[in-house]
């Protein structure tokens, strides 16, 4: 695709990094944490079951009913599909198959990993059969490189090897990676990154990661020459999240203009890059480009629970804009590598609070059915034609259902949960363990100078409880550091060791516990939720408690339908009021006048949805008579400098339920507020 160019304060050479210099290959910095194999964290509790329900559902069974994947895959030698779905979709099922220890879903997975490993071209090239290998005597090494094909969808394949490895150790995979990495620096030089798509030059980052693990597995120094040169021919992503005039150009450019540079999944994507970077060459610059960029993309496009707007354009922070799932699973991904590469305690909570609100809402409970576009407020899901950047003429962006929107988020969505449940605990520096993230679990790690072995069980129902325990079984007592969150929301943690006070800790740091474990030792980590609120889009307010972001609670019905060409679809709707504000007051001293009115244990067929949600936060509020829902959307009702909505509103105060974001499909999340 051809992009035009915007004003020359937007524009720099592609990999041209303002104000930082190509650091030597000495420089590469290892993370702060490193990663666990794969399968050594094992959900339990609620999380388990949403693994399960996965598996139960499309994560576990699309490639039997998806044309795309189930017809004559490339990625098996066929001649069908051979872009990205097939490895999108395998980005998630792979690590949900050894997370669950599900034999079936191994071997269904391995199909693909093998054949991928096992026809890999002299040359190292690999991939689907190329157009030119199909039709001719085309033979694919780095002198024919412009006989290949797109860079993007492999990009994807190498994620999906390494989470192989992760959990196999497999040593194929490091032997096809360096045979492939070695052939990508030749063939770059006659098929740049960009050659065959935008794709690929806006997602070069992914490649990057690739090429620096295996830099971190097997020290040759060519990998991280091969990572500076992809870098190059990639979006500079570093130099527009710092440079500051990217950001502005995002919020007022809606047109075709450079388009790829504001569309919500290359950025969810191109948000590792500064830290990524940082990681090969050490320069402090990139971690300084990186949080400025967030901060300003937060606060131009930030939405209220915790993803950025992207529909599919970065589109403002009206609370009746839409963010596509793909966005949040691949910001997610962005999130878990920026926290370990930086070990930043603000990357780890924006990654919970974007994982417990955002993710669970966009989908069915049985996970087969997705929303492309979810909104914040969101009163009802129907089709239709909304102010989108990406309004689609069968106007189906909205609703839920499996080939809605475009189907890329159908392959994509699984890797949200999966990644996030590897990523709960860490390997600390001086062999120890870390906790980067809270959820019931098991994790099984070698501790200590002697490495010994100790199973950490998780028990706890957070982000819905505020306790967490950690349960110890070692063979025979060990030294080592146990590192843990304690989230900037808390204002000061408590901790119990086996029953007796231990310590207490101030929010938005990592905490070390350094001492002797023993066997059946237990750790009680308390992190208290205070009722408060924040500011969002046209002077909105938005109640939070811990990790979690609360909307008004509505009754829903469903109604199924049939798309022509997307096929079947629910709608939903609501026959409940929900035209309400909050009062000022309220809003001023939350923790004071909202009340936490409603607080269960999770059963054990807890599902993100409103028949389970187990808290329920009272509130007060009044209504707008005048705020309507036009064209399917209840646009926020005009404020004033003091950010109050001074129409008509009634005298009667009523008194509200809000419940957990995620449990919710129809809300009020982001309320006016009037005297």
């Amino acid at each position: 695709m051809v992009c035009c160019a915007l004003p020359v304060v937007f524009m720099l050479p592609l990999g041209a990094q303002a104000g930082i210099k190509q650091v030597s290959p000495g420089a590469y910095t290892p993370p702060a944490y490193e990663a666990l194999p794969l399968g050594r964290v094992k959900p339990a509790g609620w999380l388990k079951r949403q693994l399960q329900l996965m598996r139960r559902g499309s994560s576990g069974h699309l490639d039997e009913y998806y044309p795309k994947i189930k017809v004559d895959n490339g990625w098996l030698g066929g001649r069908g599909d051979g872009w990205e779905e097939t490895p999108y979709w395998l980005d998630g099922a792979l690590p949900l198959a050894y997370l669950l220890d599900d034999r079936e879903l191994k071997i269904k997975v391995l199909r693909y990993v093998n054949w991928t490993l096992d026809h890999q071209r002299p040359s190292g090239y690999f991939g689907p059969l190329t157009h030119g290998e199909i039709t001719g005597d085309v033979t694919i090494d780095a002198a024919h490189a412009n006989e290949g094909e797109d860079w993007w969808p492999k990009m994807v394949m190498l994620k999906v090897l390494q989470q192989y490895y992760s959990a196999t150790e497999d040593k194929r995979v490091i032997k096809f990676m360096s045979k492939y990495f070695r052939y990508q620096m030749e063939a770059l030089k006659k098929a740049p990154i960009g050659k065959w798509t935008e794709w690929a030059q806006s997602r070069g980052a992914e490649n990057v990661m690739i090429a620096q693990w295996l830099y971190g597995i097997t020290k040759d120094d060519y990998l991280l020459q091969l990572a500076a040169l992809i870098d190059q021919q990639s979006f500079p992503w570093t130099t527009w999240f710092g440079n500051r005039d990217w950001v502005i150009n995002t919020a007022t450019y809606r047109n075709n203009t450079q388009w790829m540079n504001r569309h919500a999944v290359n950025v969810a994507m191109g948000l590792k890059a500064p830290a990524v970077n940082y990681q090969r060459t050490g320069e402090q610059q990139y971690l300084q480009n990186l949080r400025t960029g967030w901060q300003d993309m937060m606060t131009i496009h930030g939405l209220p629970m915790g993803i950025f707007s992207g529909d599919e354009d970065l589109n403002g922070n009206d609370p009746t804009q839409g963010v596509e799932l793909c966005a949040i699973v691949e910001a997610m991904y962005s999130l878990e590598n920026i926290s370990a590469i930086t070990g930043d305690v603000f990357y780890m909570d924006a990654l919970e609070k974007m994982t417990f609100n955002a993710l669970p809402a966009q989908t069915t409970d049985d996970y087969n059915e997705k929303q492309y576009f979810q909104m914040a407020n969101q009163l009802q899901i129907s089709k239709g034609v909304f102010n989108f950047s990406l309004p689609f003429d069968r106007e189906m962006c909205n609703v839920l259902g499996a080939r809605s929107g475009y189907t890329c988020c159908l392959a994509n969505m699984h890797q949200g949960w999966t990644k996030y449940t590897a990523h709960l605990w860490y390997q600390a520096p001086d062999d120890g363990l870390a906790a980067l993230e809270y959820g019931p679990c098991t994790v099984t790690a070698e501790v200590g100078r002697k490495h010994r072995e100790v199973t950490i069980t998780e028990v706890t129902d957070y982000p819905f409880s505020d306790q967490i325990k950690f349960q110890f079984s070692i063979n025979k007592e060990t030294t080592f550091p146990l590192q843990l969150r304690i989230p900037a929301w808390c204002d000061e943690a408590v901790m119990l060791l086996n029953g007796q006070p231990l310590r207490k800790d101030k929010g938005g740091q990592m905490i070390t516990i350094q001492r002797e474990w023993n066997d059946k030792d237990e750790l009680v980590l308390q992190l208290p939720m205070r009722i408060r609120t924040g500011t969002w889009g046209r002077n909105s307010s938005a109640v939070e408690r811990g990790p979690l972001v609360y909307a008004l609670k509505l009754q829903e019905r469903w109604e199924k339908g049939t798309d022509a060409a997307e096929g079947a679809y629910f709608s939903v709707y609501t026959p409940d009021d929900w035209n309400y504000a909050l009062r000022r007051q309220d809003v001023r001293h939350a923790a004071d006048s909202m009340k936490v009115t409603m607080e269960r244990p999770l059963d054990s067929l807890f599902t993100w949805n409103i028949k389970h949600a187990p808290i329920e936060i009272t509130a007060k509020a009044r209504k707008i008579p005048s705020w309507k829902i036009l064209n399917g959307v209840a646009y926020q009702p005009p404020t004033d400098r003091e950010g109050l909505y001074k129409g008509p509103v009634e005298t009667t105060v009523h008194n509200i339920t809000l419940i957990p974001y995620g449990c919710t499909k129809l809300r009020v999340v982001a309320f006016p507020v009037v005297r």
